[in-house]
């Protein structure tokens, strides 16, 4: 295939404004799949992303397409639109020359749509609007085509509309596409440079990489060498994906596809990575993808302690599949022995949990996750911490900092009251108020991401019926009045509990927290106390009763004194059983932090 005759493209999108289809359409109308194997969502290749009927890893795959006698290869990168799941759309974005803004032409343009425009303009890819969903009686072509001319600068003949569903306007995709998007830039006769975008893991072939090429030519049978391990590789297969694996010979720049080369170990490969030959080096290695910070902590433990080993072995399985994540062993008195995971977002956070326990068939306990906190010491030493267990000791702390993001939040006009009112209860300070035609704002708030992580998303949701939307940027650390909060259960230190809170907060938060924990814990033997404290100061108490027998229901009269013995008898068994006995603390009991309403 010439390189003039090869198209690089994802579809970026809003969560839910159609990516998923409009790629399905697309293969439907190049004929790249049987109509007999079709189905929707086409790209989705895990259950997960099916049952949610959200896209959580970006999949590609290679079209043919006919144009004036012309034969086009076009490589197509579906994305999602989530904003946790935005690490994966920075590295689709670098293997593409184009894009496809896809804007739902009933909800107009919302958070996550200019986030991903903005990534792709830093990219300087070609970026073609696309309006979805004209077919829907909610529709409103003309007013969101203003808004993507306002935001994009574009005139209304460079939009096109498309309802992916019945195929209108795809042809127009197609034309856009072709004569639009640039064709990659590179030299197929110079040493090989290829970045690998993805990977996963197979039992029978290890390590399949996913790459795109820039420069060169790879064949089955080459010598492959990964320029950050410096490991090398035999190439004994190679193929596209249309959308299925298939094989070929060869692939020269401008590809993008996959190779099997017997890699036996996940260490071997990274995302970001430079593939070149051994034979023929190249001198310099392909500039690859900043490394994701992760935004929400949580310890992840599984339920019997003799399946650490395989979960180690799921969750560094999974980490080749997703690098956006981070792992490192832990221990916890409470728990065992388990790790402590890095995400970019509470659902990114679900999403992996699920994975690793359909996976691997271990049962994992979640701890309630934290965000990362910064420790200026006495000595003027700066500490991060993921885990409140990790605190210094209070008498060397001499500024607590929390993470602080600038938070932008697309709504209805109607709702500006309301979000404003929420957002203050969330510490939030106000910056700006623009409007988006008529009946559309976009509120501009920093706020601490501790507020955002729990349940300030869906209380968005509910108080603008569903038409909130929000996305934000980690903009620094800002010093507050903040506090260690431990809960004890049993007069025990529950270290998986504990979590870092606002002073003015930690009254309400300790109370909330054992009253939701004693609706967790169930009765044992005996007596349970539960509390909250700072420090050595306990804020809240709740007692869980022991569970009791009528163990003097057989003494029908007689003497009291005998009533007495029997039960000081079943008092003294219960002192026992509090002195050896284990208090068994359920899985929702480590998220009822979660489930505590942050008020001041």
């Amino acid at each position: 295939m010439k390189i003039n005759n090869i198209r690089n493209f994802c579809i970026i999108a809003h969560i839910d404004h159609g990516k998923s289809t409009l790629a399905d359409c697309l293969l439907k109308t190049a004929k790249a799949i049987n109509p007999r194997k079709f189905r929707d969502q086409l790209l989705d290749n895990m259950d997960l992303e099916r049952e949610r009927g959200i896209t959580i890893k970006a999949s590609a795959v290679s079209l043919d397409y006919e144009k004036n006698g012309e034969i086009y290869s076009l490589n197509l990168i579906d994305t999602p639109g989530h904003v946790d799941f935005s690490y994966e759309v920075s590295r689709s974005l670098s293997a593409c020359e184009g894009v496809l803004l896809l804007v739902d032409a009933a909800q107009g343009i919302e958070a996550q749509t200019i986030t991903n425009m903005y990534m792709a303009m830093e990219k300087n890819l070609e970026i073609i609007p696309v309006l979805s969903k004209i077919d829907i009686k909610s529709a409103r072509p003309e007013e969101v085509s203003d808004e993507i001319v306002s935001i994009l600068g574009e005139t209304d003949e460079d939009i096109i509309a498309v309802s992916a569903k019945t195929g209108l306007g795809i042809e127009g995709v197609f034309d856009a596409i072709i004569t639009r998007m640039p064709s990659p830039e590179g030299d197929s006769s110079m040493p090989l440079r290829a970045l690998i975008f993805d990977s996963v893991y197979d039992d029978y072939r290890g390590v399949i990489v996913y790459f795109r090429i820039f420069d060169g030519t790879i064949k089955v049978g080459d010598n492959i060498l990964m320029m950050k391990t410096n490991r090398s590789f035999l190439i004994t297969e190679l193929g596209v994906f249309r959308p299925e694996m298939t094989s070929v010979n060869e692939l020269s720049a401008g590809s993008v596809g996959y190779c099997v080369a017997s890699i036996k170990s996940i260490h071997d490969v990274h995302v970001g990575d430079t593939i070149t030959l051994k034979e023929k080096k190249t001198a310099e290695a392909l500039p690859g993808y900043r490394k994701p910070l992760p935004m929400v902590f949580c310890g992840l433990y599984p339920t019997a302690n003799t399946d650490f080993m395989p979960l180690r072995a799921a969750i560094e399985r999974l980490w080749l599949n997703d690098s956006s994540f981070t792992f490192e062993p832990e221990t916890s008195q409470a728990l065992g022995f388990g790790f402590r995971c890095g995400f970019l977002g509470l659902l990114h956070m679900e999403i992996v949990q699920e994975r690793l326990e359909r996976e691997s068939n271990v049962g994992l306990v979640q701890t309630a996750p934290t965000v990362t906190y910064e420790i200026l010491t006495h000595d003027n030493k700066i500490v991060h911490i993921d885990n409140p267990e990790k605190l210094p000791p209070v008498g060397t702390i001499k500024e607590f900092r929390e993470p602080v993001v600038e938070a932008r939040i697309i709504l209805p006009s109607e709702y500006i009251g309301a979000i404003m009112q929420l957002v203050d209860e969330k510490r939030a300070t106000y910056k700006s108020t623009e409007y988006m035609g008529e009946k559309r704002a976009v509120l501009t708030y920093t706020m601490p991401l501790g507020e955002i992580i729990f349940d300030f998303y869906d209380k968005l949701k509910s108080l603008t019926r569903g038409f909130g939307t929000l996305d934000y940027d980690l903009i620094g650390y800002v010093p507050d009045d903040l506090v260690k909060l431990d809960i004890l259960v049993g007069g025990q230190k529950v270290d998986a509990l504990s979590c870092i809170v606002h002073r003015k907060k930690a009254d309400y938060k300790g109370r909330s927290l054992v009253k939701n924990l004693k609706k967790d814990i169930s009765r044992h033997m005996f007596e349970i106390p539960i509390q909250a404290a700072i420090g050595s100061r306990v804020i809240a108490r709740e007692t869980i009763r022991a569970m009791s027998k009528n163990v003097t229901a057989k003494c029908y009269g007689g003497d009291i004194t005998r009533k007495r013995k029997l039960l000081e008898k079943q008092k003294e068994g219960k002192k026992r059983m509090k002195n050896v006995g284990n208090v068994e603390i359920p899985q929702s009991a480590f998220l009822s932090v979660l489930s505590t309403d942050d008020k001041s």
